[in-house]
C-alpha cells in the first residue's frame, strides 16, 4: 500500500494510571509494532486513533473482539458507509486510484448480497483444483529465481525472490502472456514502492493495470465466443463463470482480476520476506524446519507456515470497515459511519488466545490465527498464498542451507503503510553455488 505520514499522533490514553503508550506509526513502530500493540491490548483494546492518512478510526487489538468484528454484519466493507464523504476518492481509505479506474466492484469493497453473488461466481473459477495443479509451476519459478543469484553468494531476497515469484505466479494463473508480465512487475513495484520505482505512482499503476486487464478480458472473451471454449486460465474461468445463468460483467471481471493480483502478490511477498527473516532470527527453529524439508516432512512445513503467518504475518491490519449503525465493540460505543480497523497483528499475539504468543514455535498445533481474516471476507486467495509460501521457503532452505543475514536487524527498513507489513529489502549471504 502507499506510504503514510509517520508523524501523526495517536489520541491520548483515557487511563491515567497506565504507563505511557509507545508512539504509533513512526519508523520505530514500523520496525517493531508489537510492544505498542501489547499496550493497546492491555489498556485500550478498542481505541479511537488518528491514523497517518488523517482519518480517525477505531483500532481493535484483542483476539476475541477482532474475531467478532471480522464477522459482524454491522461493519460494512463499502466506503459509501464512511461518515467522511470523499475520503475514499482522496486515497485516505482503500486502494488509491481504484475509484477513478472503475475497479470498485471487488470483494474487498462490497457486502451481501452482492458479495455473496460475486464470491460464488469467482469461487467457480478459482478452485482448489486449479491451485493444486499450479504447484509444479510455483516450484519451477522458485528454482529459476534462485538460479539467478545462487552463483553470487549474496542477494536481496525481497527484490530478487519474494517479489517476483508471486507476480509471475499470479500472472501465469490469470493468463497474462509471458511477454507482458514485465509490465505487471513494473506496475506492482510502483504499488508497493519497490527500489527504483517512482514514488506516488500507485494511482497511475492502478489505471495502467485496469486498461491492460480490460483489453485482455476483451481478447479472451472474443476467443471464447469464436471457439466456444477459452484457455484454462483464471481470467477465462472468470468469463465462463456463471450461477443460474448469471455471469460477471466485464467491469466485475476486471475488478476481480485486479484484486486477485493486487491482494495476491503483496501478501505473498510479505509472507516469504517476513517468514524468511523470522527464520534467520531464530536459528533453532530454522534448523527444525530445515531438517523437516530435508526429510520431506510436508506436515511440519505446513504447520510452520501457519506459525509464521501468526508470528509476523503479511497483513498487519484488516482492510477498512465502516459501521452501518451504532454498535458496542469491546465496551466502546462505535457510531454509525465510524471506520474500524481490526489489528490482526495484535490479535494474533493475544496471550488470552495463544500460549507464549511472542515466541516463534513452528510446531504450534493449536493455531487459529486471523492472518487471512475470518467470516465471509476470509481471503479467497489464501490457499494459493500458502502454496507459494511453503514452496518458496522449502526451496530456499534446500538450495541455500547456510543462508544468513547480511545486515544488522536495526539496519533493515520496513515499508510504510497501514494495512500490509513487509520489509523493503532483505540482504542475505550464503555459499555460492553453480
Amino acid at each position: 500500500m502507499h506510504d503514510q505520514n509517520p508523524s501523526c499522533p495517536a489520541s491520548p490514553s483515557t487511563d491515567a494510571s497506565a504507563p505511557l503508550m509507545p508512539p504509533l506509526f513512526d519508523w520505530r513502530f514500523a520496525a517493531d509494532p508489537y510492544p505498542a500493540y501489547a499496550w493497546l491490548r492491555e489498556h485500550a483494546p478498542v481505541r479511537k486513533t488518528r491514523v497517518p492518512s488523517g482519518v480517525e478510526a477505531w483500532l481493535v487489538t484483542r483476539y476475541a473482539d477482532a474475531r467478532q468484528a471480522l464477522a459482524d454484519p454491522r461493519l460494512s466493507k463499502s466506503p459509501h458507509h464512511h461518515g467522511e464523504q470523499g475520503a475514499h476518492g482522496k486515497g485516505k481509505v482503500g486502494i488509491p486510484g481504484e475509484r477513478s479506474a472503475n475497479l470498485m466492484t471487488h470483494l474487498l469493497n462490497i457486502d451481501p448480497p452482492d458479495h455473496t453473488r460475486l464470491r460464488r461466481l469467482v469461487s467457480t473459477a478459482f478452485t482448489p483444483r486449479r491451485v493444486a495443479a499450479f504447484a509444479p509451476r510455483v516450484r519451477e519459478l522458485a528454482d529459476t529465481l534462485i538460479d539467478g543469484f545462487a552463483g553470487r553468494g549474496e542477494a536481496d531476497l525481497i527484490h530478487e525472490y519474494a517479489f517476483p515469484l508471486p507476480i509471475y505466479a499470479i500472472c501465469d494463473m490469470l493468463g497474462v502472456p509471458r511477454q507482458d508480465q514485465e509490465d505487471f512487475r513494473s506496475w506492482a513495484g510502483m504499488m508497493i514502492h519497490q527500489p527504483g520505482s517512482p514514488r506516488g505512482g500507485v494511482g497511475r499503476a492502478v489505471k495502467r493495470m485496469r486498461g491492460y486487464l480490460a483489453e485482455l478480458i476483451h481478447r479472451k472473451r472474443a476467443e471464447l465466443d469464436r471457439r466456444g471454449e477459452g484457455a484454462d486460465d483464471l481470467i477465462s474461468g472468470l468469463i465462463r463463470a456463471s450461477d443460474h445463468g448469471e455471469h460477471l460483467t466485464e467491469n466485475e471481471a476486471a475488478a476481480m482480476a485486479f484484486i486477485l493480483l493486487f491482494a495476491g502478490f503483496e501478501t505473498t511477498v510479505n509472507l516469504i520476506g517476513n517468514g524468511t527473516y523470522a527464520l534467520l532470527r531464530h536459528p533453532g527453529q530454522r534448523a527444525v524446519l530445515q531438517r523437516a524439508v530435508a526429510d520431506g516432512d510436508t506436515g511440519l512445513l505446513a504447520t510452520a507456515v501457519e506459525e509464521l503467518l501468526r508470528y509476523d504475518g503479511p497483513v498487519e491490519l484488516a482492510t477498512w470497515r465502516f459501521a452501518t449503525r451504532e454498535l458496542t465493540l469491546g465496551g466502546q460505543r462505535v457510531r454509525e459511519g465510524d471506520p474500524v480497523l481490526i489489528v490482526l497483528a495484535a490479535a494474533d499475539r493475544d496471550p488470552d488466545k495463544f500460549d507464549a504468543p511472542d515466541t516463534l514455535d513452528l510446531t504450534r498445533s493449536d493455531n487459529q490465527h486471523l492472518g487471512y481474516g475470518h467470516g465471509i471476507h476470509y481471503c479467497l486467495g489464501a490457499p494459493l498464498a500458502r502454496l507459494e509460501g511453503r514452496t518458496a521457503l522449502a526451496a530456499l532452505l534446500h538450495r541455500l542451507p547456510d543462508l544468513r543475514l547480511a545486515a544488522q536487524p536495526e539496519e533493515l527498513r520496513w515499508r510504510g503503510g497501514l494495512i500490509m507489513r513487509g520489509l523493503r529489502t532483505l540482504p542475505v549471504e550464503f555459499t555460492a553455488r553453480g
